[in-house]
């Protein structure tokens, strides 16, 4: 039996991998050298592969828990998928978060784990709505309280995506905005609106 289970997989499970598997292994880094396997194992790879590049910055548990995978398998896979050159991560606090390798600058890593997390990424799309936007107004159309505001711009800032200098501005609009509408499916509602309003952001902006 491949270190996959293969054989124990369900029919969900059996899906998901699949319908991420077909993304991976359209995509040229699916198949480097040294990634010779089993053909479970090699399904696995090519779905975390696609997962991994339609889902950049996800956390380790999403991963695996997106993909109906096992601790120790998922572990196992991107460990093997990194050694490869194929998948790169990088520690943010508490998490580690996956890339396709090559893929993203530094700032859009950093910027991608932010968007992850669910106010960090309602407070920036509000500021590309509308840079002027206060503190009291970000709180106010997010439904949080002002401090808790307060406590991720801090935490924005820290990480270069946003100035408090006077009032807040963001580091990057441009890059921002790529990436919440480039990847809008593997956020939420919040980003797909966003990209139904991009033309006419970028048509402001200019």
């Amino acid at each position: 039996m491949s270190r996959d289970g293969e054989g124990d997989v369900d029919p969900e499970k059996r899906a998901t991998l699949r319908r991420f598997a077909a993304l991976g292994a359209a995509t040229p880094l699916s198949r480097f050298a040294g990634t010779a396997s089993a053909d479970g194992e090699s399904d696995t790879r090519d779905a975390l592969v696609g997962y991994v590049g339609a889902t950049p910055g996800a956390h380790f548990s999403r991963v695996r828990d997106d993909l109906k995978l096992g601790t120790g398998e998922t572990q196992y896979h991107l460990r093997e998928l990194e050694k490869a050159g194929t998948v790169e991560s990088r520690k943010d606090g508490d998490y580690r978060r996956y890339f396709l390798a090559g893929r993203f600058g530094e700032f859009q890593q950093v910027a991608l784990g932010y968007l992850r997390r669910e106010t960090p990424r309602r407070m920036v799309i509000e500021l590309l709505r509308d840079p002027e936007a206060s503190a009291a107004a970000i709180a106010d159309r997010l439904g949080v309280s002002r401090p808790t505001v307060s406590s991720h711009a801090a935490d924005l800032e820290r990480a270069g995506i946003l100035s408090r200098e006077d009032g807040y501005a963001l580091a990057e609009p441009e890059a921002l905005l790529v990436l919440l509408v480039r990847y809008a499916d593997s956020f939420g509602r919040d980003a797909a609106a966003l990209a139904s309003e991009a033309p006419d952001l970028v048509s402001h902006d200019a």
